[in-house]
């Protein structure tokens, strides 16, 4: 659970949405095609929202932050993602905004301010290795394994859906310091750093991948990489408990998002059914394209009431575990299928990169993967939820 905050007014909630519409209308749809084609990572984009201060919004203000919770984070990335760059756009940010949570939770005075500031200004650019390729969802099996030195500790192993790993300065590693097999529980002997990306001894390969292009995901191999002690975060052997800080608003952002993709998909089809004249009139005006544009529109609005719902929760340190895992689930879903709705509309042009929507489609394939697959969701809903038996 988090500390308890004031909810925000939508006064407060409108001006953040403006503020962050007014820095994302300056990249329109030609700098999101040219990203898509030639996959070079935004830093436009990442500079303009560094230097507008939006970077911070979820950090400490003792450390340049503005200190505010998940529900202004959640319009902040709902409005990021509805500007034609999609996934693009909000992964270029989103893992300012709580993938640095373990820091905020339980980095030393020290620790944070010698990182802190320097995520918010944009200085610093922060990857994560967390997945592994046997493991995936299963973070209690890493085998990348961190075995204590003089002055530290030196780590060999390998990640995978490193994002941004071609770019980054810095990495949040977790890593195992005790074996699985000699731990009392499965999430015990794991532990988080956060510290310099060494090239030298870290090496980036790229995942071609369906979308999100210019953000790219890697497999990074780690061959006797030093870590001093001074980047362990926490204490060792407690790592797994501290990433647990950011999952659900994780699961809420990428809710936030996804209906950002829906809602521009969505505009970008009913904007074309007005205009788009067949047979003397506008294809709008037949019930056969109305009503499922319709129908998408609901889906994507009854989501985002569960997005919504899952960060008031959040901000006043409610148990909202459930909420945030429906919110991915039903946004990712509408999002999916107002995009494809979005493609259907345009009919064969729907295929062609000039409108667009070919793009939302397939950064609408993501929403419905990662962070977590809906099968976990499913499972966690029905064990947590309607206290079935677990299933696996």
């Amino acid at each position: 659970m988090s500390t308890p905050r004031p909810q925000p007014t939508e006064e407060e909630l409108d001006a953040i949405r403006q503020g962050v519409r007014a820095v994302c209308q300056r990249f329109g749809d030609d700098y999101w095609l040219a990203r898509d084609d030639d996959g070079h990572f935004p830093r436009e984009f990442h500079r303009a929202m560094a230097e507008a201060g939006w970077l911070g919004i979820t950090m400490p203000q003792d450390y340049g932050g503005s200190g505010l919770g998940v529900s202004e984070a959640m319009v902040m990335m709902n409005e990021v993602a509805s500007h034609g760059g999609g996934f693009a756009a909000a992964s270029t940010i989103h893992i300012n905004l709580f993938g640095p949570h373990p820091i905020v939770v339980k980095g030393t005075p020290e620790q944070k301010a010698r990182w802190v500031p320097r995520l918010v200004a944009g200085a610093d650019q922060c990857c994560f290795g967390f997945t592994e390729p046997d493991a995936g969802l299963n973070t209690t099996r890493i085998k990348t394994f961190a075995q204590r030195v003089p002055g530290g500790y030196v780590v060999n192993g390998q990640k995978v859906w490193t994002s941004t790993a071609q770019v980054a300065n810095k990495i949040m590693l977790l890593t195992r310091t005790t074996k699985y097999e000699d731990c009392a529980r499965p999430t015990d002997g794991i532990t988080i750093f956060y510290t310099d990306f060494d090239r030298s001894r870290i090496d980036v390969q790229l995942i071609p991948k369906m979308g999100r292009k210019a953000v790219d995901s890697n497999a990074i191999y780690i061959d006797g990489l030093f870590i001093p002690e001074a980047d362990r975060i926490g204490e060792e052997g407690k790592g797994f408990g501290y990433i647990l800080h950011s999952l659900n608003p994780e699961r809420i952002l990428i809710g936030a998002e996804a209906i950002g993709i829906g809602r521009d998909a969505l505009r970008r089809a009913t904007k074309y059914a007005r205009e788009r004249v067949v047979f003397d009139r506008p294809i709008g005006q037949n019930q056969g394209i109305q009503h499922p544009l319709a129908e998408r529109w609901m889906y994507l609005e009854s989501a985002w009431l569960m997005v919504k719902r899952a960060a008031e929760l959040y901000d006043r340190g409610a148990p909202c575990g459930a909420e945030a895992n429906a919110a991915k689930f039903l946004a990712g879903r509408a999002c999916h299928d107002a995009a494809w709705q979005a493609v259907a509309t345009h009919g064969g042009f729907g295929y062609a990169k000039e409108y667009h929507v070919e793009r939302l489609y397939r950064e609408a394939a993501l929403t419905r993967l990662a962070p977590i697959t809906e099968q976990l969701i499913l499972s966690f809903i029905a064990e947590k939820v309607l206290d079935l038996p677990k299933s696996y």
